[in-house]
């Protein structure tokens, strides 16, 4: 069964963290890019988008229910210095048409909900999302781009680093763009070990195997679609799917070998 929600499944004040966290970074990322964006021209044609999404996401948890539908306000700007797409914001450094180098902050991290668990994990402690900031590359050439992120949990939730490495696309036919990407997510032992291990604690008052979770290296892929309508409304859509490792999927708490997460959207452009 689907589970609508108006927010994902996270608690009002760790969104609130999370929010607060992401914004402050935000602000501190423009104020200090501004040393060096400087020499950007300003694209003053840039649009502001807003709009609405409906996200289906499969958790590799083990839950009652492991899909659940979730309706978020969705926003994407880009003037050649700051942009937003979705819940990532960020500054650039560097953006000559080839090279793009980066400061961003987003949410990130996943979501256990004991109560939503089934059997034994319904004792174990709930594990939160955070918002996570880094830095992003990205080269353009002919037959695509190549972008390589590293970010670090600025709510020390798991307190763990990750790092992405992404070859992107980009197919135009019309009034209807697509934008195939591929690649690898690497998460460190901290934020294994947050949200995929169980304590000896954990095991002691619930009788499931304690487990301590290593760095692991996650493929990915996924596609985004945009169509406009007309010069206002455009819809798009998302599909994403991840490939669980042995370093998550040997968990207790997991019983899938994959994420995924799926996405229908209106815009309305500024």
């Amino acid at each position: 069964m689907l589970k609508l929600a108006a927010l994902p499944n996270i608690s009002t004040r760790t969104m609130f963290s999370a929010f607060t966290a992401t914004a402050l970074f935000s602000v501190a990322s423009l104020s200090n890019a501004a040393l060096f964006n400087d020499n950007l021209p300003t694209d003053k044609d840039a649009e502001l988008s807003v709009g609405v999404n409906v996200m289906a996401v499969k958790s590799a948890y083990d839950l009652e229910d492991s899909t659940e539908v979730r309706v978020l306000p969705g926003a994407f700007y880009d003037n050649n210095k700051v942009y937003v797409r979705g819940a990532q914001a960020g500054a650039y450094l560097i953006n000559d048409g080839v090279n793009q180098l980066s400061a961003y902050a987003k949410l990130a991290g996943s979501e256990f909900e004991p109560d939503d668990a089934n059997g034994a994990l319904q004792g174990l402690d709930e594990r939160k999302s955070s918002a996570e900031a880094g830095l992003s590359y990205q080269r353009r050439t002919a037959i695509g781009g190549i972008r390589a992120q590293i970010g670090a949990d600025v709510l020390d939730r798991s307190g763990g680093n990750t790092a992405r490495l992404t070859y992107l696309s980009r197919i135009t036919k019309g009034k209807l763009t697509l934008y195939p990407s591929i690649g690898f997510e690497y998460h460190d032992a901290d934020y294994n070990e947050y949200y995929y291990g169980v304590s000896e604690k954990e095991a002691a008052k619930t009788g499931v195997d304690a487990y301590k979770s290593n760095s692991s290296l996650n493929p990915y892929i996924n596609i985004s679609a945009n169509y406009d309508f007309n010069e206002r409304w455009a819809g798009f859509a998302n599909q994403s799917v991840s490939y669980v490792p042995n370093e998550q999927y040997d968990s207790p708490m997991v019983d899938s070998r994959t994420e995924a997460a799926t996405t229908l959207g209106l815009l309305y452009k500024f």
